[in-house]
């Protein structure tokens, strides 16, 4: 696509591990993050965790490869999001994070594309961690964004900016951390060096029948409606503004 790919390279596991980076320059300084992680449970093919999230960013890097952006977007495939090293120092979206805290990178925040690719119209297809369950549908159908309570600001104005141009549902989510579930994906590291963060979600487990095993298989998803979610969030993209400087990160 023209892009030069940077190598963010560390060692885990007695072995070297690359979180893969492009830069793609906007009007302003102010960066976004987009990252998704590309390795996949042990056991697991992984089709839909995650490289559904990984396809998906490469489908905006495509989308976006000819744009002049407001914000500067970082699209990021992350390694070692996956257990052993999930929320360990050899995670590589925590490396990543620390590194941009480290460099002053002016951030307005991060978005987590995590397990993207299954939906379903079948009523009570769609489960939630108590007390969800009593304010969010329960068919399978639509694409979560998810976040705590600290990031509302930034979950507000990414799903308005989505629904705008979207032909797909979308759920949004601000949550205390006491529902560990929001935590869990790449966006958490970001969380942890105080950027807004959110993750965006088919909502894994809590719908998808064959989350982390061996049939999580090509066949199982969804791809006319994986583009739907690519084209709303390219347009979305395209109109995100920064906010005020006020809620800058630096």
């Amino acid at each position: 696509m023209g892009y030069q790919v940077e190598t963010q390279t560390f060692q885990a596991g007695g072995q070297n591990c690359h979180n893969l980076e492009v830069l793609i320059p906007g009007l302003s300084l102010e960066t976004l993050v987009l990252g998704a992680h590309y390795d996949s449970a042990e056991g697991s093919p992984g089709a839909n965790d995650n490289a559904s999230g990984s396809a998906v960013l490469l489908d905006l890097a495509r989308r976006l490869a000819k744009t002049k952006p407001n914000l500067s977007l970082r699209l990021v495939w992350f390694v070692n999001e996956e257990q052993p090293y999930s929320k360990t120092n050899q995670m590589g979206s925590l490396i990543y994070a620390r590194q941009l805290k480290q460099n002053r990178i002016p951030m307005i925040g991060m978005l987590s594309l995590e397990t993207l690719g299954y939906y379903t119209d079948t009523p009570k297809s769609q489960f939630y961690p108590v007390p969800l369950n009593l304010y969010y549908p329960d068919t399978g159908n639509f694409i979560g964004f998810v976040t705590r309570l600290e990031s509302r600001p930034l979950l507000d104005q990414v799903i308005s900016g989505f629904r705008q141009h979207a032909r797909i549902p979308s759920e949004g989510l601000a949550s205390p951390e006491l529902i560990q579930d929001i935590g869990r994906s790449d966006h958490w590291s970001f969380w942890m060096q105080d950027y807004p963060a959110l993750m965006i979600t088919d909502t894994a487990p809590f719908r998808y029948p064959h989350y982390h095993r061996q049939t999580d298989t090509a066949e199982q998803l969804d791809y006319n409606r994986l583009a739907l979610l690519s084209e709303g969030l390219e347009n979305m993209l395209k109109g995100l503004k920064a906010p005020p400087v006020k809620q800058l990160v630096k």
